[in-house]
């Protein structure tokens, strides 16, 4: 009885500790390029759904230039008032954490990087308008205070977050963690996870110890429709769906009833106004972009050889220079995607336009118009009543206001109907 007691208590105890281990799942998701809306909505909402779902812990891959004040602190206040510990990992290497990042890992529970990143230059920008001196320092002041609150919560390096904002430092992994801004730094998911167990986190008024090891792993990918509303986000998809906008309407009144180039360029066109909502957008620039279109097809119907070309080109190179409002680089439309874009632009209209202008003024070979001008020979004598020719292969009833001799050389000078009208062919 007592050996008996013994096995089943060694059951219950591996039972006990295979549960323990097993005891939730760790949540991944990877967070990449600007903090907007739908980054927002993506971190919360799954966020939400690895609590309900009993999970032991929520990590976020992170590397981003920035992003939206308003998201960023809708992201940080789920952080805070989680009910499972968030793990902000900058990952894989090569990957930074700028501006709005650094004030999300702050938040987290804890703060891991991948060697070869770098995390800081949080200084605050107001996008999309010009602002005072002085309205620029209250910015400065809030966005101090609130990131020197966060790192005071998670017992971080307060004063360097304060310099994050103020003077826009940036640090290394390795000098991340000596400065007790991060916890850990791991190559990869696994080493993160096989670091941070046992780890004692605070959560809401509860203390989690961390069971990482040998947790199955869960990664939940943003849907489709998230993936593509957040890659809408991106001033260079935002110009280039706007062109590709122009392109399709121009193509459908230009040949009117081909339908999809409308319906593609229709479809472009709200897109582009989509992406606009999320980007400090100057429409200074989207009326010179416009400008541009419409001095390359100028230029394409009334050829000037040079002046219009040369201004649609300097209009849509300063439209797509000028359509982001801002100085933060990571936010304006690519000069990789500008060349390319005003270089097969101008290519098109100068090229492929000038030539159906050049189609629509060369003489017909058809019809009325096309027999015009045309020669041949008389085969009977022709007057202002009768006659017979020979143009083009085929034989036709002439007359002619002068009296012409069979065999003579003639052109068609009009047409009345079925009848030339033909003069002699001066030598």
């Amino acid at each position: 009885m007592i050996v008996k007691s013994v096995l089943i208590s060694l059951v219950l105890l591996v039972v006990l500790a295979v549960s323990a281990c097993a005891e939730g799942e760790v949540y991944v998701i990877r967070i990449e390029g600007l903090i907007g809306p739908v980054t927002s909505r993506y971190f919360v909402k799954t966020l939400e759904r690895a609590t309900s779902e009993g999970a032991h812990c929520l990590v976020v891959e992170l590397d981003t230039p920035g992003g939206l004040d308003l998201s960023m602190r809708d992201m940080i206040k789920a952080t805070l008032n989680s009910e499972i510990p968030v793990i902000v990992y900058v990952y894989p290497s090569g990957a930074r954490d700028a501006s709005a990042g650094v004030f999300i890992t702050l938040a987290a529970h804890v703060a891991a990087m991948a060697p070869g990143t770098n995390i800081g230059a949080a200084h605050p920008v107001e996008i999309g308008k010009e602002s005072s001196e002085e309205m620029k320092e209250k910015l400065t002041n809030d966005a101090a205070a609130y990131i020197k609150s966060i790192a005071e919560t998670r017992g971080r390096n307060s004063e360097w977050a304060e310099k994050a904002v103020r003077e826009s430092v940036s640090e290394t992994e390795e000098d991340a963690l000596k400065k007790n801004i991060i916890d850990f730094i791991a190559k990869d998911l696994d080493e993160l996870l096989e670091k941070i167990d046992g780890k004692k986190v605070s959560v809401g008024d509860a203390e989690v110890i961390l069971k990482t090891k040998d947790a199955t792993r869960k990664r939940i990918p943003m849907s489709p429709r998230e993936n593509i509303l957040s890659r809408l986000a991106n001033p260079n998809i935002a110009f280039i769906l706007l062109m590709l906008g122009f392109y399709g309407l121009f193509f459908e009144l230009s040949h009117p009833g081909a339908i999809f180039p409308g319906v593609v360029g229709g479809i472009c066109i709200i897109l582009a106004f989509f992406s606009f909502q999320t980007l400090p957008i100057n429409y200074a620039g989207v009326l010179l972009i416009i400008l541009g279109m419409g001095l390359f097809i100028m230029e394409a119907l009334t050829p000037t050889y040079g002046p219009l070309a040369i201004g649609g080109v300097v209009s849509l190179v300063l439209g797509a220079t000028m359509l982001v409002d801002t100085d933060l680089p990571f936010l304006r439309v690519s000069w990789s995607v500008i060349i390319p874009v005003v270089m097969v632009t101008a290519a098109f209209f100068l090229f492929g336009m000038g030539m159906v202008a050049r189609a629509h003024r060369r003489k017909p070979t058809t019809g009325r118009r096309g027999m015009i001008g045309l020669k041949g020979d008389a085969r009977a004598t022709i007057d202002s009543r009768q006659g017979q020719v020979l143009v083009h292969g085929e034989l036709w009833s002439a007359i002619s206001e002068q009296r012409i001799k069979k065999g003579e050389r003639i052109k068609v000078v009009d047409v009345d109907g079925l009848v030339l009208k033909v003069e002699t062919l001066q030598s």
